[in-house]
């Protein structure tokens, strides 16, 4: 019986350490952005594209704004992944703030959110959101923060906390082809979010094409072109930022 408790406490911190081994591996090779997101990065006359405080700022260019838009990326994608649909939406009088994440993993800086508040104190209304897991680590961080900011955007994400009593403007992104957030259970989040949130189903789109990074494992190839999926997920986003500017 002693041996074997002495095995047995030898053996859990050799286990203990191959796991953490491997699960760093494993978060710190994310989904690599494709060419189009890399280019995307490139300021031009449209939009200044800023790499500063560890993240990126898309801004339109020579234009002043006050509305803002933070921005978490999907779990294990590298962040520079978003930049093509949020070029387009800051293209449309807005910063855009894409905050990478410690290992690609939102859960690692749920409230990354207040520093980026505090570096621009000449935005007075703000929106959140994310992709996948980056949409619920969004929507925790306003959990935590229920009066920083004034909407929410989900791109193929839910909540998994209760904010249906909040009085937030929200819009949730979904593809119909999507194998990772599937659209009833996007959908059936409805009820922890408030009443009037909207919810814009894309036909076709799958969990892939909110980003730019090739297909995801496990996710169902999409009926749609990249290019009008992403142009859908824009309009919708850039729909909410207008709700709250007014």
């Amino acid at each position: 019986m002693k041996k074997t408790l002495r095995i047995i406490l030898i053996a859990l911190p050799i286990i203990l350490i191959v796991a953490i081994a491997g699960f760093l591996i494993w978060a710190s090779n994310p989904l690599q952005p494709t060419t189009e997101a890399l280019n995307a990065l490139q300021s031009d006359a449209v939009v200044t594209v800023i790499e500063e405080n560890g993240w990126l700022s898309f801004e339109p260019t020579g234009a002043e704004t006050t509305i803002g838009f933070i921005f978490y990326p999907g779990g294990r994608v590298d962040a520079r992944a978003y930049a093509p649909p949020l070029r387009d939406i800051a293209a449309q009088g807005y910063r855009v703030i894409l905050v990478p994440m410690p290992l690609s993993l939102a859960v690692f800086d749920l409230s990354a959110a207040d520093r980026v508040r505090a570096a621009y104190p000449e935005i007075t209304r703000w929106a959140i959101g994310g992709h996948s897991l980056g949409g619920a680590m969004a929507a925790r961080y306003i959990q935590s923060q229920p009066t920083a900011v004034q909407g929410l955007v989900f791109w193929a994400s839910y909540p998994d906390i209760d904010l249906s009593s909040t009085s937030l403007s929200v819009v949730s992104i979904f593809g119909t082809n999507d194998a990772v957030a599937q659209s009833g259970v996007v959908e059936g989040a409805q009820n922890r979010l408030p009443t009037n949130a909207v919810f814009v189903p894309i036909d076709g789109g799958n969990h892939s094409q909110f980003g730019w990074y090739g297909l995801q494992p496990g996710d169902n190839t999409a009926t749609i072109e990249h290019e009008a999926q992403q142009a859908q997920t824009v309009a919708a986003t850039v729909s909410l930022l207008e709700t709250i500017s007014r």
